[in-house]
């Protein structure tokens, strides 16, 4: 695993690596994150196999902007209102995909993997978030694409803040994550919120 450190100046390998359909290991508002590329097949596969993953217990989406996540879920006015409340920050929407049937229409540079169809649940939902950490977000205004986000933990294991717990879940796996991004250890914080918006509950507090 490659690694450097969390500045501007890095902004360009980051988006080199996600393009070429690696799985890279960030820092966030929360915890340390995976992330990959929603629209790169074989990226998605490679972080459910890092991540220890079933593929029946899907992943949520990062996204720059109320626009993009519209074209991924249906968002009405009112679940819009509450978005733009709570966005950017560590709230994790749960939402309705929006199909081709519901207008909505792939963009062109998804086209190589649909995230709303490798993301698909059973119930036809998918988790969308706008974090608050400025190297992530500068990563999704140039990146220009769903980026998907997960704990940086195998699954069973707890997520985490510190830098050198991230890299010891990963170091004697087969399997691993290509670029560590290092912002050292992060503020004790928890994993974002999980607001089922379609029945209106919390699924994580």
């Amino acid at each position: 695993m490659k690694i450097i450190t969390a500045k501007k100046e890095n902004l360009k390998k980051i988006i080199d690596v996600l393009k070429s359909g690696g799985v890279i290991i960030s820092p966030t508002d929360t915890v340390y994150g995976l992330l990959c590329d929603s629209t790169n097949k074989k990226a998605v596969g490679k972080i459910f196999r890092i991540k220890k993953r079933e593929k029946s217990k899907p992943l949520a989406l990062f996204v720059k902007d109320i626009a993009m996540a519209k074209k991924l879920a249906i968002i009405d006015a009112k679940k819009e209102k509450f978005l733009k409340k709570v966005w950017p920050g560590k709230i994790t929407a749960v939402l309705k995909i929006k199909d081709a049937a519901g207008g909505g229409r792939t963009p062109a540079s998804w086209r190589g993997c649909d995230p709303r169809k490798s993301l698909l649940t059973k119930k036809k939902t998918i988790g969308l978030r706008i974090p608050n950490y400025k190297l992530l977000n500068l990563i999704l205004e140039k990146f220009e694409k769903p980026i998907v986000q997960t704990s940086a933990n195998t699954s069973g294991r707890p997520a985490t803040t510190k830098i050198k717990k991230v890299l010891d879940y990963f170091k004697n796996q087969t399997t691993k994550p290509d670029l560590v991004v290092n912002a050292a250890d992060l503020p004790a914080r928890k994993p974002s919120k999980v607001i089922d918006l379609i029945n209106n509950n919390i699924l994580r507090k």
